[in-house]
């Protein structure tokens, strides 16, 4: 098996410690494209866990989080992870899917399908994802531009999904705030990606507020744990972090094309989370690396391609530097 193939997703630390040695604490894992200074949860008092959770806390969180996203909390549904929502949505619209290439591998398979072109309004009522920032390219496209893709879709009875789980870091060209009855328009947003709590499994569906009657009534009266309602609710109350991080997110990122740079490679991608480099010698590059205790994110569909998260600080910035080959 070709060491591309190996990582289907980014994370599988342990996959990558049986294949190339090591214990999981050896390695720097720059794979997943998640922030590597996560929020303070910590700080939080302890959850009880012999609760079930209140449905004020699910309320409030949901108005924390629409307050974010700059929608109503009507057009907001909590939810366990945005791989899950991507699915769901794709079960309740009941239609030909189809997504932007190159996709997200969970777009290609909750909506399978022809791959589409953006700004395409097919002749059927079709279901249409994609990401903005894209992923794993770091594609971004202008919302205005979206929304008049998204007019013309629901014209024709089509719906569009814009999988939006990466907008935190810059939130400028961002159509949440423009989710509203009687536009055919999902937004999916990711709480685990910008504020680094992968783990938590917190995502949400923004839309037409039946839609999103709906799909409360899919999922059911908990649909996230009692520590994801505290935590979410108190991350999106935390202006001054938000803003904080935003800045410093895109610091890091501008140090990592720096080492890239100087390695004769050429960073891609809008999203400050993550770069995608393309190189001819991206299977012996992903190896050398992981021959080094370094994870990267492979792609077997792409195998000159090789994504590659933003480290957490000085000390891992300079350990990939090291490693990194000259020329």
């Amino acid at each position: 098996m070709s060491a591309l193939q190996t990582v289907r997703h980014g994370g599988r630390l342990h996959e990558a410690c049986r294949r190339y040695g090591g214990r999981p604490q050896d390695w720097l894992d720059l794979s997943t494209g998640i922030n590597p200074e996560p929020w303070p949860a910590a700080s939080l008092p302890a959850t009880d866990w012999s609760r079930l959770p209140e449905p004020d806390a699910l309320s409030e969180l949901e108005a924390r989080a629409a307050a974010h996203f700059g929608v109503a909390p009507v057009h907001c549904c909590a939810i366990g992870g945005s791989e899950l929502a991507i699915r769901l949505v794709a079960r309740l619209l009941d239609l030909p899917g189809c997504s932007l290439q190159p996709a997200y591998g969970s777009h290609e398979e909750a909506f399978a399908g022809p791959p589409a072109n953006f700004a395409e309004v097919p002749e059927q009522p079709t279901a249409l994802i994609f990401a903005n920032p894209n992923n794993p390219d770091g594609r971004l496209r202008q919302g205005q531009d979206i929304l008049v893709w998204s007019d013309r879709l629901t014209a024709k009875g089509s719906w569009l999904v814009v999988d939006e789980a990466y907008a935190d870091c810059d939130p400028a060209e961002s159509v949440a705030p423009q989710v509203q009855d009687g536009r055919q328009l999902i937004v999916l947003r990711s709480f685990g990606k910008f504020f680094g709590l992968a783990g938590l499994r917190l995502g949400f569906v923004l839309g037409p507020s039946d839609l999103i009657a709906a799909l409360r009534e899919a999922i059911g009266d908990w649909p996230v744990h009692a520590a994801g309602l505290a935590i979410g609710a108190a991350a999106y109350g935390d202006a001054a972090w938000i803003a904080g991080t935003r800045l410093a997110l895109f610091d890091r990122a501008r140090a990592l094309d720096t080492v890239l740079t100087g390695h004769g490679l050429k960073p891609g991608g809008a999203c400050p989370l993550f770069r995608l480099v393309e190189t001819r010698s991206a299977e012996t590059l992903f190896r050398h690396l992981a021959q080094n205790r370094i994870l990267v994110r492979p792609f077997e569909r792409h195998p000159d391609w090789l994504r590659i998260g933003v480290p957490a600080s000085l000390r891992d910035l300079r350990r990939l530097d090291r490693v990194l080959p000259h020329g």
